[in-house]
């Protein structure tokens, strides 16, 4: 009996495995999995005829298998899972003692061995190698840095975080350093608050996310919530010492509802502003129905000066919007006595509702428009009048801007102008083409145009500019210079001096694909590509990753039938495009985090990569919104355009990537030298969501995991991440990339952790912990403080 179902199993997975490789080969795929079911059916007929020879060929098989394996993916243990793991299980059953003693009385009546010496001895051989494997990464890259400190800055957070990236350069970097990697495992829970703000499934958009990066300044932590509340807790203890609850205005239309952090202005900062003003301290918030809010920073009563009862209107001006059109999600920058903001819109629309991508700056004591800078007409910076409206569907700037206070400039990283991946209709000729996607300086007193640098030509891929740039100087005392790090979607930093626009790290434009997509469409002829970057490597077939060999090989399939060029400017099709990275990036809003001193760089690219597919408007559909066969919308619909889009991550049928893993990483890099000196997987598989689990994935494989959200450095040399889909927060070697630290979060933190000092002398680490929506983390409304015990 067993030998029969053995068999039949055996015939089952053959035929599947065959029907599977045969379609593969097809499409030009490798053969391997087809003449794997081969040896599978033979062995299951030998088996069924009882046949002893079944065992012997098997052995060879798993040779053969081993062998394939080792060639296309060598020793990387995550990718024998779906080329051998299966197979070797098989094996496994038939070196078993109640198959072999039954197919070898069937030779020979008198024989009762239960052990075949070749099968069996592959099996041991191979359990040996794979135990060996499980020991070994080829991924990481192991090295030291070793950069001396000869001085430390001090325009730099230290005992309070006063702004978004820590302060308005945007390094994420503290010189706290009580916290070191000798007294780290010490580091415990100081207290947890619960904001109380919950997604309500019913009425709230999908992408509901707790991103908010709190600061810590007038002796409270600020935060801010996906429903735009502002919450003041006590440093030391998390205890509400007040909060701002504006009514919540639920709908799952709603396309990023989130609040990224609030913004701190005393007037004491700024040579006393004004001695009648109402609020001396304040909190500056921006909402997801585009509202700008000033709240009294000790008590959180609005400041009735500022604007209409401390509250600007930022939909004034931009003529007729569709709702939820306009949003704000970034921190706003205080500078000086500005508020400076861009904002992010919905990316699919043409001339009929999608609002402009004008940089407003406001006074912040009245809110008074002092400056705008739009894209359509960038010489004139005079605040427009009040008839007036700002020109539709021109670059926005979603990110958080940053600021150098001593120069006098802000920086804008102007992404993309709706619709974000359809070009035929654009005028190359336009004031639009030149600024997007595209770095802009401009003067912080009149909103004046410095200089501009274009990091993507004609954005075909939604790959706007989603990080918050990060002001440094680079090269040695009495030679440096004042220099601009810029992370993008597709890989690159570029390192540019933040003066002149120059670059300072090399820039080549590289040839890509002008041909194919539909019809009417252009292309850019080259792309900008910086030395230093971390555009991920092309895939190819042997890329293609599974739970099993059927998904892996549904992956192989698509890959093979999806437009592929090698390069992450694939035009987009009709049947389908492969787009790596995809439009979460390789870097996105929680840019990197920089020391100053040492001239380091960590950061955490993700490796994931998007199915576009491309879909033809009709006239019926013109104003109309297009379904996908469950019932939902899409929302890159490009309303009155001629096509819309459909982005989906590229995962096989179980839900989990199609790419081999890792994706996500850390790196660190000399930023004196450009070379990365360690790599490191970064996350694991503990809490992931799939479709094969009625609940999360129990186990944590370090198999290194997408991460949403920036690093935190310190001067005590430890790196602060949380943002991975594991739930977890970790603390890392700077010089070594080594894991020092872990604790399991409550929820998702998809969020960038900052520190501080309280008044009790201890330094403080915290994070919002509050999951994300799209990646399907673990939601809750946590925000969790740790020192040394």
């Amino acid at each position: 009996m067993i030998l029969r179902v053995t068999s039949i199993v055996m015939a089952i997975l053959g035929i599947a495995l065959l029907y599977m490789g045969v379609q593969l080969v097809a499409v030009g795929g490798s053969p391997a999995y087809t003449v794997i079911a081969v040896g599978v059916l033979v062995t299951a007929v030998l088996i069924f005829l009882k046949k002893r020879a079944a065992l012997p060929l098997y052995a060879l098989m798993m040779w053969g298998i081993l062998i394939w394996i080792i060639y296309e993916v060598g020793f990387d243990k995550w990718q024998w899972i779906p080329r051998g793991g299966l197979f070797a299980l098989i094996g496994f059953w038939l070196a078993l003692p109640w198959v072999v003693r039954r197919l070898n009385q069937t030779q020979a009546p008198a024989d009762t061995r239960g052990f075949h010496p070749f099968l069996g001895g592959t099996v041991g051989v191979m359990m040996v190698i794979v135990i060996a494997v499980m020991f070994y990464d080829p991924y990481p890259i192991q090295g030291q840095l070793s950069n001396p400190v000869t001085s430390r800055s001090t325009d730099v957070a230290g005992k309070d975080w006063v702004a978004y990236g820590g302060t308005n350069n945007g390094q994420r970097f503290s010189s706290l350093d009580q916290i070191k990697p000798d007294n780290i495992k010490k580091l415990s829970v100081a207290w947890e608050y619960h904001t109380g703000d919950l997604r309500d499934a019913e009425k709230d958009a999908s992408e509901y996310t707790f991103e908010a990066t709190p600061l810590k300044v007038n002796n409270r932590v600020y935060l801010c919530t996906a429903h735009n509340e502002v919450h003041a807790l006590n440093p030391q203890t998390g205890k509400l010492d007040w909060k701002y609850a504006p009514q919540k205005n639920r709908s799952y239309l709603q396309q990023h509802q989130t609040c990224r952090g609030v913004s701190y202005y005393s007037a004491a900062s700024d040579n006393g502003q004004s001695a009648a003003m109402q609020c001396e301290k304040r909190i500056i918030t921006a909402t997801a129905d585009a509202k700008l809010v000033a709240l009294d920073a000790d008590t959180g009563k609005v400041c009735n000066d500022f604007g209409l009862n401390g509250v600007v209107d930022l939909s004034a001006n931009m003529g007729e919007i569709r709702p939820h059109a306009l949003m704000q999600t970034a921190a706003p920058l205080v500078a000086g006595n500005l508020i400076v903001v861009g904002g992010s819109v919905m990316d699919n629309g043409y001339n009929d509702g999608n609002p402009s991508g004008v940089i407003r700056a406001y006074n912040v004591i009245t809110g008074q428009l002092v400056w705008n800078f739009d894209p359509a007409s960038p010489e004139n910076t005079q605040p427009i009048p009040a008839d007036k409206t700002y020109p539709y569907d021109t670059p926005v700037a979603w990110g958080t801007l940053s600021a150098d206070m001593k120069n006098g400039l802000v920086y804008v990283p102007f992404g993309n102008a709706s619709p974000d991946e359809l070009g035929t209709q654009r005028d190359p000729n336009s004031n639009t083409e030149k600024f997007r996607d595209t770095l802009v300086a401009l003067d912080l007193s009149t909103g004046a145009f410095k200089w501009k640098f274009q990091t993507s030509h004609n954005d075909l891929w939604d790959r706007d500019n989603p990080s918050q740039p990060t002001l440094v100087d680079l090269g040695k005392e009495g030679s440096k210079q004042p220099a601009l790090l810029l992370p993008t979607k597709v890989g690159n930093i570029f390192v540019l001096n933040r003066l002149t626009g120059e670059p300072i790290v090399p820039v080549d434009q590289v040839e890509v694909s002008t041909q194919g997509g539909v019809e009417g469409e252009h292309f850019a002829a080259t792309q900008p590509v910086s030395k230093l970057n971390f555009i991920p490597e092309a895939l190819t077939e042997k890329s293609m990753w599974g739970m099993t060999p059927f998904d892996q090989m549904s992956c192989r399939i698509s890959y093979r039938q999806l437009r592929y060029d090698g390069n992450p400017w694939t035009p987009s099709t009709e049947s389908g495009s492969l787009i790596f990275p995809g439009n979460i990036g390789a870097f996105n809003w929680g840019s990197v985090a920089v020391d100053p001193d040492r001239q380091i760089l960590i950061a955490a690219p993700v490796r994931l990569a998007y199915k576009y597919n491309l879909i033809k408007r009709t006239a019926q559909t013109e104003d109309k919104r297009l379904f996908t066969q469950d019932g939902t919308p899409y929302w890159n619909e490009n309303f009155k355009g001629d096509y819309a889009i459909r982005i989906q991550q590229f995962a096989s049928g179980l839900g989990v990537p199609c790419i081999a893993p890792p994706w996500g990483r850390m790196v660190g890099v000399d930023l004196n030298t450009g070379k990365t000196e360690w790599m490191r997987r970064t996350g694991t598989t503990k809490n992931l969501k799939t479709s094969f689990l009625p609940g999360r994935f129990p186990i944590g494989f370090p198999m290194g995991m997408v991460a949403h959200g920036g690093p935190l450095v310190t001067a005590g040399g430890v790196v602060f991440h949380g943002a991975t889909a594991d739930n977890f927060i970790r603390a890392y070697d700077i010089n070594t990339g080594e894991t020092l630290w872990q604790t399991e979060l409550p929820a998702g933190g998809q969020a960038t952790p900052s520190t501080y000092m309280g008044s009790d002398g201890k330094q403080y680490v915290i994070i919002s912990a509050g999951g994300h929506g799209s990646l399907g983390t673990t939601l809750g409304d946590s925000v969790i403080a740790f020192r040394l015990d």
